[in-house]
């Protein structure tokens, strides 16, 4: 399974952190990377002072933040990976997974023991296929020689282990056949728990004692949920390696390292947001609304002919003693609703009507499925799309994990009908605005934070003028207009655009059509086609009455406009290319033959002492225990078959590089290892032991040479006396309408830009919540004399303007079009930059003003900044860059 961008970010972070823990501490690791600005701003409000675990202070424990939908498990599977390798250092740890119930105890380890799902691949792959996997009630079936020769994962609750009293546990109770575990072990070792009333002093042959001795790497699951003074007596019996944990939900307690927020998870399509939310008066009306929508969304599925989907409802009851129970929704939907009862399914603690369903097979008849909490673990349908609650949400624990459900995007992929990637919510309610903070406190106490909950939450109908949530929003010109409709003509009008048209039913088949704002052109048109033939004049003339009445209401974008912002290229071999360091990288040959194949004795260094052996990494010492360092050996190797030869392979095997051809890599390896034996004199039996440091300093190496060669690609074909620049439009970037409706939009303050683009309701957001100097940035361009129009180039977005950097790419803040035709790109440049930024802001100005120079006076860029905060320096700035000044 191919990891998502935010996923790979957050095992980046992970393994940054461990590496440098090995180096400094867990501690000091922890303050200095969540100090770091990137990762600061990231964290927000959730970084905080770092808390060891009591018992073990040394040892990693840190927690990474998944809003639900983000895939915490795959991850979990892959930084079992990242701890062997960057701090454990053992080729074969052992895993201690903990998770909160046993109904997910059970599905993570037949998960873990499938050799075709995901989870278990992963595993398979980093190991080579050496992998054993254990449910904690099992655990007897351990042998000596699963723990020396493979990844051994042993899956459980934390219940288990977490009691006061271990008599009468068996994870804690003596067990003779365990014994082979503890037969060269000494009967004073520290930290086992001693046999009752023995004499002798021995210690129990216990599974928390076989975990004591190996010192497992643990994966916490739900990890808000293990901060109690007694988790951490479980954290002192089984004295973990290292602790990483996932929760959608932190708490306190949680060394948080690394959060993902729901626009992410949104952007890689993993979940369906917004969610449109809608209320009725009435359960009745609630249950209608919910059928309504699951139709109007099959129609739409019918039409997306890329995968099968049914759309499903999922039914939240009340419980025994309410008004709309299991039963009367069952039958309410049977008898008022005419829905087939072979439709529906009931899935609670005693109707299990799903078990041996299969929810995604063509011929499953299910659309609606009735629960109170049942599905709270283990039920998971992406085609669930409607989420109608019946009961009090608001006092509700179970209605977060229900909606989670109906949140996953199937196949995780965006659909072709804009309306099947977003989720809908049917809640009982007589005020929108109660049904819609219960709705976002319920998306946070799923891991989104408050604004992204607010900024993911659609009404199904529009004209809220003062907003969801009690923000001022500009109110819009509204019109009404009665048609004749069919109740799926009315539906196919209702699906055109549900934030700007609403459809009512009347009776004798008239409908009112609300306007909230001026339809786009094309909104127009498709209204016109869906609409009954005899009110296709009326339509035309009430909307013409409409637009003349309101003329500055639709954006350039809105009528079709469309520019083109030039893309950097550069001549290669006679080849016109993308100015992409990437591509450049592509036609550039290097050889790591051009670089020497040695470390000094200041990169890496070996010194062996009586107990340890001391690494001198780049001036920082690392220890590792002599008997740390043999237990991390394979005992399957002999010391005599040590060689040279081995621990070149065994480098290759984690360095290897698809940019670099094996033969080459294992050549330059094993000149290194060469260099160590013979020049340096460093035992072989040494770097064997010391081989994960060893391999994390030689990919160190490599890395170093590729950003030389990148520099030295960047600098030649883009600055150098024979680089050949030009731009293309052909092959530019395009700004058209809706090209950012899946990004966050402005929201801050009353202020209306008159020029953005794509209209003052549909400016993308800005890096800070109220805008900050970006937003008064952004007012300095939208007054400027000769403007055209501008926009928030939104950065990383598919369809964003970017220049090259050695490094990376660069998208600058702001694109703009003058009246008289000339391109304008700003970049802002906050007044408070560190030094490292103001190296990158030198480059970007530098690519900048080199791709302005390549148009031939068609684009100016200014790299703008505001020293007193003032919009007016930035005014003075841009006027001077175009000669207005």
């Amino acid at each position: 399974m191919k990891l998502k961008q935010y996923q790979k970010a957050s095992l980046t972070t992970l393994r940054k952190y461990l590496e440098e823990a090995r180096i400094v501490g867990p501690s000091e690791a922890y303050t200095a990377l969540t100090a770091e600005p990137e990762l600061a701003k990231r964290l927000k409000g959730f970084a905080s002072k770092y808390k060891p675990l009591k018992s073990s202070p040394d040892v990693p424990y840190v927690c990474l933040r998944l809003p639900t939908g983000g895939g915490k498990t795959i991850l979990a599977a892959h930084s079992i990976t990242v701890a062997k390798e960057a701090w454990i250092e053992k080729d074969y740890p052992m895993v201690l997974w903990l998770v909160p119930t046993n109904t997910i105890r059970t599905q993570t380890a037949e998960a873990l023991k499938n050799p075709r799902h995901p989870y278990r691949q992963v595993l398979d792959e980093a190991f080579e296929g050496r992998v054993r996997i254990f449910d904690i009630g099992d655990f007897t079936q351990i042998t000596t020689q699963d723990l020396s020769s493979n990844l051994c994962v042993v899956v459980g609750t934390i219940q288990t282990l977490r009691v006061t009293n271990t008599d009468g546990r068996k994870v804690y109770a003596h067990n003779e056949n365990l014994e082979s575990h503890f037969s060269s072990v000494s009967a004073n070792t520290a930290g086992l728990e001693p046999i009752d009333n023995d004499s002798r002093g021995g210690f129990r042959f216990s599974f928390a004692n076989l975990m004591h001795l190996h010192r497992p790497l643990v994966i916490m699951d739900e990890a808000h949920k293990a901060g109690s003074d007694l988790s951490q007596e479980v954290y002192e019996r089984i004295n973990p390696s290292a602790c990483i944990e996932y929760t959608a939900t932190p708490k306190g307690f949680n060394n948080i390292l690394h959060t993902v927020s729901a626009q992410e998870l949104k952007d890689e399509e993993m979940i369906k947001m917004p969610v449109v939310l809608d209320e009725a008066e009435t359960w009745q009306g609630a249950v209608n609304s919910a059928i309504f929508k699951r139709a109007e969304l099959q129609e739409y599925a019918d039409r997306d002919r890329d995968d099968y989907i049914r759309p499903i409802v999922l039914f939240q009851a009340e419980k025994k003693g309410g008004e709309a129970t299991v039963e009367v929704l069952k039958q309410h939907l049977i008898e008022n609703e005419n829905i087939d009862e072979h439709k529906i399914a009931v899935a609670t603690g005693s109707q299990r009507e799903l078990d041996g369903i299969d929810l995604f097979k063509p011929d499953c008849p299910i659309e609606y499925v009735i629960t109170i909490e049942a599905l709270k673990e283990g039920w998971d349908c992406s085609f669930a799309y409607v989420f109608c609650s019946l009961a009090n949400i608001r006092s509700s624990t179970d209605a977060e994990q229900l909606l989670g459900r109906v949140l996953r995007m199937p196949y995780a992929t965006k659909r072709k009908e804009a309306a099947l990637n977003k989720s809908y919510a049917k809640l009982v309610s007589k005020h929108f605005s109660e049904a819609a903070m219960t709705l976002r406190d319920k998306l946070v106490d799923m891991g989104f934070d408050e604004s992204e909950a607010e900024d993911n939450i659609e009404a199904e109908q529009p004209g809220f003028d003062d907003g969801l949530f009690g923000k001022p929003e500009r109110r819009r010109p509204t019109m009404s207009v009665e048609v004749k409709a069919t109740p799926q003509e009315q539906r196919e009008l209702q699906s055109i655009a549900p934030g700007k048209i609403k459809v009512s039913a009347g009776e004798n088949g008239n409908a009112t059509i609300e306007f909230y704002g001026v339809p786009k052109p094309r909104e127009e048109q498709a209204l016109i086609e869906k609409a009954p033939t005899n009110m296709h004049e009326v339509l035309r003339a009430k909307l013409k009455e409409f637009k003349e009445q309101h003329p500055n209401e639709l954006a350039p974008a809105h009528l079709g406009e469309e520019f083109i912002v030039p893309r950097l290229m550069t001549n290669i071999q006679g080849e016109l290319v993308f100015g992409d360091t990437d591509i450049l990288m592509e036609y550039h040959d290097w050889s790591l033959n051009d670089y020497p194949a040695r470390l000094s004795a200041k990169e890496f260094d070996i010194v062996e002492t009586t107990n340890a052996f001391e690494i001198d990494l780049d001036g920082n010492r690392l220890t590792v225990s002599v008997s740390d360092a043999s237990s991390q050996l394979s005992l399957d190797i002999a010391v005599e078959d040590w060689t040279p030869n081995s621990l070149v392979r065994w480098l290759d095997s984690r360095i290897r590089d698809q940019w670099i051809g094996q033969a080459e890599l294992l050549a330059w390896l094993s000149d290194i290892v060469e260099n160590l034996t013979q020049e340096r004199g460093i035992p072989l039996s040494q770097l064997m032991r010391c081989k994960f440091i060893l391999a994390r300093k030689l990919k160190q190496k490599i890395q170093s040479f590729r950003l030389l060669e990148r520099e030295k690609v960047y600098q030649s074909n883009l600055f150098g006396p024979t680089a050949r620049i030009e731009v293309s439009f052909d092959e530019g970037f395009r700004f058209f309408d809706d090209m950012y409706y899946d990004v966050p939009k402005y929201r801050g303050g009353q202020f209306k830009y008159k020029k953005h683009f794509m209209g003052p309701d549909e400016v993308p957001s800005f890096d800070s919540k109220d805008g900050g100097e970006e937003h008064m940035c952004a007012l300095a361009l939208d007054a400027l004399p000769g403007l055209k129009y501008w926009t928030r180039n939104v950065a990383r977005h598919r369809n964003s303007f970017s220049l090259p950097t050695s490094t990376d790419k660069f998208y600058p803040d702001f694109v703009a079009l003058m009246d008289d035709g000339r391109l304008l790109v700003v970049e802002y440049k906050g007044k408070d930059r560190s030094a490292d930024e103001s190296r990158d802001s030198r480059e970007k100005n530098l690519i900048g003003q080199q791709w302005a120079k390549a148009s031939n006076g068609r684009a100016v860029f200014v790299m703008a900044t505001m020293e007193k905060g003032d919009p007016k320096e930035v005014r003075a700035q841009v006027l001077a860059a175009l000669g207005m000044s």
